[in-house]
């Protein structure tokens, strides 16, 4: 006889799984497994990737890892990027520097770029996930995926042959330029080959280089550069091609150095990773299909022009992680997630464009003072702002003289509070929640249960101005208003309380 006891709903295998174990998908993992989402990554080699790819680590990038409790971890593995030495004739011909920092950018904690292998940056993120409970598994592919109105079933096909079905209340797609989750939803990249030259990318151990500078051979057939990588005896090699003949091998590589600058081909004495790419530019039609998304490369692909690659898809990870775990975890509607779509592409199509120009311009020492300034004040990502987004919401009646609005990322200045002085923003905002800032006035009834600081003082006080401030566990500043009537419905939006408490 059927037993008449109502049966619980059966629980998803995890509450997020994440293909793709790159910088984009394991910073996403991080931030899911700290607000206890349950988090599976699997990546399809059978180990992280290998490869130095992209090395450059921006200021917003260095700040969200911050918030995720890495960045010590990358400071001790990195290093600030070396001068530019140029070479002629097998004789130094000067240094200059590729990126000067701009003056007038927003202030941070991390104000230049910082140079770590990929492959050093995804061991640190994966350590962290394991250390917040996070699983990954390589060798693991994605072959297909399904989805319904509740959950989302993927195979996952093992290197072994074995296949098993998992479930999960979302899948984001990290996967890469070749997304199989892409590709499973059919959703289309639009864009263009930009008539950009082809180019050769590998790790080399060279013999006879100092390791002080990032050294560079001007030449008619396309620059070609050696770059020093910390914490290691490498060097990353970028060569432009010219012509559409080109296979990567560590034979063609030790020609492109021999062709190109004053070292013989015996001085590349190890080749440790290469590869070859066709710069393209192009974006997916959607970043989000019901249950199921896509982030970094998997959403837009673009020249590696400024470094700004790994970065642009370690902040969509740092936009969708805390809207995925309020929904997940604290019951927002899903109608949050729909601001994922609606920011992330804003902000990829202006990289898209930025990074196409620098790729075009590449690196070169004439105008070098004057292209030094411009890559400082382009590519920190720190003035990457949401203010069109339904999320940001100002009602001030006068806004800050210095010009912050909601959908900004608030200023990480230093603050006077009730608690003490001496402390700046972004260390009163680390971790995964909200927090409403009462500056020059207090708190209001309805923020109870909210972490709250009461700012009487400061230089934060002075650029904000007096008002509430609720700031986005991405550090972005969600509302701005004179009076706490806008507050209750704006934390109903984000899953901080129902409409009517």
């Amino acid at each position: 006889m059927p037993d008449p006891t109502p049966q619980p709903p059966r629980q998803p295998d995890v509450d997020v799984l994440v293909v793709g174990g790159g910088p984009t998908g394991l910073t996403l993992a991080c931030d899911l497994a700290r607000r206890g989402v349950r988090t599976h990554v699997v990546e399809a080699g059978d180990r992280l990737l290998p490869g130095s790819r992209g090395k450059s680590l921006q200021s917003r990038t260095l700040e969200a890892f911050d918030d995720l409790g890495v960045v010590e971890a990358l400071t001790a593995a990195g290093s600030p990027f070396p001068p530019m030495q140029t070479w002629r004739d097998g004789e130094r011909r000067g240094e200059w520097q590729l990126i000067r920092p701009d003056p007038e950018a927003p202030v941070s904690r991390h104000p230049r770029p910082w140079l770590v292998p990929q492959w050093r940056t995804q061991e640190i993120l994966r350590d962290r996930l394991l250390d917040l409970g996070g699983t990954l598994e390589c060798g693991a592919r994605l072959t297909s995926l399904t989805q319904t109105d509740t959950e989302v079933t993927a195979e996952v096909t093992r290197s072994d042959g074995d296949r098993r079905r998992m479930s999960a209340l979302y899948v984001v797609g990290a996967d890469g330029s070749h997304s199989t989750v892409r590709e499973s939803l059919g959703i289309v990249m639009k864009g263009e080959e930009s008539g950009l030259r082809s180019a050769a990318v590998a790790d080399v151990r060279v013999a006879g280089l100092d390791r002080d500078h990032w050294h560079i051979w001007p030449d008619p057939a396309g620059e070609l550069l050696l770059c020093p990588l910390p914490g290691t005896t490498d060097f990353q090699l970028n060569a432009k091609i010219t012509g559409a003949e080109f296979t990567a091998t560590p034979e063609t590589v030790r020609g492109l150095v021999a062709a190109r600058t004053h070292l013989p081909s015996d001085a590349v004495t190890d080749v440790r990773w290469f590869s070859f790419y066709r710069p393209r530019t192009a974006m997916a039609e959607r970043f989000r299909q019901g249950r199921v998304f896509l982030a970094g490369d998997a959403a837009h692909v673009h020249p590696p022009g400024g470094g700004q690659g790994l970065n642009i898809g370690v902040q969509d990870a740092y936009n969708l992680g805390w809207k995925l775990g309020q929904v997940i975890g604290r019951g927002a509607p899903d109608a949050l997630l729909d601001s994922y779509e609606a920011e992330r592409q804003a902000a990829a199509a202006d990289t898209l464009d930025l990074s196409t120009r620098l790729y075009r311009a590449g690196r070169t020492p004439q105008d070098a003072d004057e292209q030094a300034r411009y890559r400082g004040r382009v590519c920190h990502l720190l003035s990457v702002h949401y203010r069109d987004s339904e999320l940001s919401t100002d009602a001030r009646k006068r806004r800050s003289p210095t010009g912050f609005q909601a959908g900004d990322r608030a200023p990480d200045l230093p603050c006077v509070t009730t608690e003490g002085s001496g402390r700046n923003l972004f260390e009163l905002l680390r971790g995964p929640d909200f927090t409403l800032l009462a500056v020059n006035c207090a708190p209001p009834p309805e923020a109870a249960g909210l972490r709250i600081h009461q700012v009487t003082g400061g230089p934060l006080a002075q650029e904000l101005g007096t008002g509430l401030f609720l700031i986005r566990p991405d550090q972005h500043i969600g509302l701005a208003a004179d009076s706490p009537e806008h507050l209750g419905s704006y934390l109903a939006r984000a899953g901080l309380r129902s409409a009517g408490r």
